[in-house]
C-alpha cells in the first residue's frame, strides 16, 4: 500500500513499475531539454547531488559524524534539492530578477526538510484513513527517522529511552513484510507519545521558518503568500 492505496508494483508488478518511473523520468527530461543546455545542467547537478543524497543514506553516517545532522544533509540532498530545483528554473526562465534566484532555492531546500520530517512524524501516526500510511512503515524499512535518531541519543542518559529503543530494535529486527513482531505497534504507538516525536515537530517547524524567512527579499504579492502559505500547509499535515 502507498498513500492508502494499492502500490503500482502489486498491481502491475515489479517490471512495469519500474519502467513507468524511468518513462516518467524521460518525458521529464524531455520536457526540461525544451528550456535549453542551462537548464538541462541545472537537472544533472540536481539529479547527482539526488544520487550522492541516497548513497549517503544507505552506507549511514561515518563513526566521527553526527547521525542527526548527517540524517538532515541526507534530506536536503534528496528532497530539498529537488524543490529548489522546481524553484529555480521557475525563476530563471519566467525572466525574474537575478536577486530571487537563491532565496526561492533556499526556500526550495529548506522546505523539502520539513517536508520529510513531517513524513517522520506520519509514519508513526495510527490514522491510516488520513496518512495512507501504516505505522511504522519506515521503521519497518530500516530508515532511521529522526524521532528514532532523537531516541538513540536520549538513551544513553536516560534510562526510559533505553528501555523504549531496545524494544523498538528488537521489535524492527523481527518484523520484514511479511510478518510483524507482536510488540511493534505497541513499541510505535509509545514512540509517537515520547517526546522526541514532539523534538520532531519542532524541527520540522523550524526549517519551515527558515523557509519563510528566505523568502524576504522577494516583493510582497500572491506569489510570495503562496509560497508562505505552502510552507504552513506542509507542517499542518502532522496526522
Amino acid at each position: 500500500m502507498r498513500r492508502g492505496v494499492p502500490s503500482a508494483q502489486t498491481v502491475w508488478g515489479n517490471s512495469v513499475a519500474i519502467l513507468t518511473g524511468d518513462l516518467l523520468f524521460a518525458r521529464a527530461s524531455k520536457l526540461i531539454a525544451s528550456l535549453g543546455e542551462r537548464a538541462l545542467a541545472i537537472q544533472a547537478s540536481t539529479f547527482e547531488r539526488l544520487c550522492l543524497g541516497q548513497l549517503h543514506e544507505t552506507i549511514g553516517p561515518r563513526p566521527d559524524e553526527d547521525p542527526i545532522e548527517h540524517y538532515l544533509q541526507v534530506l536536503a540532498d534528496k528532497t530539498g534539492s529537488l524543490i529548489a530545483l522546481a524553484g529555480l528554473v521557475g525563476v530563471i526562465f519566467s525572466e525574474a530578477p537575478e536577486e530571487y534566484r537563491e532565496p526561492v532555492e533556499s526556500f526550495g531546500e529548506r522546505i523539502g526538510v520539513a517536508f520529510q520530517l513531517i513524513d517522520d512524524v506520519i509514519d508513526l501516526s495510527s490514522a491510516v484513513e488520513q496518512t495512507g500510511k501504516t505505522a511504522g512503515t519506515d521503521l519497518r524499512a530500516g530508515v532511521p527517522t529522526l524521532p528514532l535518531l532523537y531516541l538513540r541519543a536520549r538513551a544513553e542518559t536516560d534510562a526510559e529511552a533505553a528501555k523504549l529503543l531496545g524494544r523498538l530494535e528488537v521489535a524492527i529486527h523481527d518484523s520484514g513484510e511479511d510478518a510483524v513482531h507482536p510488540d511493534f505497534a505497541d513499541a510505535v504507538a509509545e514512540l509517537r507519545r515520547h517526546p522526541v516525536t514532539d523534538d520532531t515537530l519542532a524541527e520540522a517547524n523550524r526549517w519551515a521558518d527558515r523557509a519563510v524567512e528566505a523568502l524576504a527579499p522577494l516583493p510582497e504579492g500572491p506569489v510570495k503568500k503562496a509560497l508562505t502559505r505552502f510552507a504552513q500547509a506542509i507542517v499542518e499535515r502532522s496526522g
